[in-house]
């Protein structure tokens, strides 16, 4: 879709400290997550350009037990094919994407309601379960994969957190995040020191 962005960035992915030395090792791949209310849909993720942001996730996880240590895996990708969601052009197709999950599950009511973005706590002010993005964009990869033009990497911004200051249009957690879904996009990994 889109190559009209810069091809290579460097990506940060948040771990726990095995799964990053059998990746640094070679001895293993980072996993992609698969989950229903994934931001970007399914791939492996990745914050662009922000080392210290894959840390903060992956301290948090140690903080819920999900993780014994945290680690960040540094990575080169290749956008490739993206569907870059900071693009005019991407957004326009996304709407059309939902437009057509919209029509299917109108037309067929034993489907249910669409997907709905949840609150993941009473604390969560950024909806962080993104049901209906992820549906949305799970069903533009499945019309671009029929057609044989796979987006092998997706790249959103995401306003997230409290505000930067009163006032501000500018959030603590701001990010843009990757969903690298075709792992040769990945062109290689490096070790991370903690800021």
């Amino acid at each position: 879709m889109s190559r009209l962005h810069t091809s290579f960035v460097l990506g940060f992915h948040g771990c726990d400290s095995a799964t990053g030395e059998s990746v640094l090792a070679g001895r293993a791949a980072l996993n992609a997550s698969d989950e229903q209310y994934d931001w970007l849909g399914p791939g492996v993720y990745f914050w662009e350009a922000d080392p210290k942001r894959a840390w903060e996730w992956a301290d948090w996880k140690v903080s819920k037990g999900r993780y014994d240590t945290s680690f960040v895996v540094g990575a080169v990708i290749d956008l490739g094919t993206c569907l870059d969601l900071l693009s005019r052009r991407s957004l326009e197709t996304l709407v059309d994407a939902y437009e057509s999950l919209k029509a299917t599950h109108d037309a067929d009511p034993t489907l249910g309601p669409l997907p709905s973005n949840k609150k993941a706590s009473s604390h969560d002010e950024d909806h962080l379960l993104r049901y209906l993005d992820c549906a949305v964009i799970r069903r533009l990869h499945a019309a671009m994969d029929d057609a044989g033009e796979p987006f092998e990497t997706v790249r959103g911004l995401f306003t997230e957190g409290r505000e930067l200051f009163p006032g501000s249009g500018f959030r603590q957690k701001t990010h843009v995040q990757i969903a690298v879904r075709s792992q040769d996009n990945i062109k290689g990994y490096f070790r991370v020191n903690r800021p």
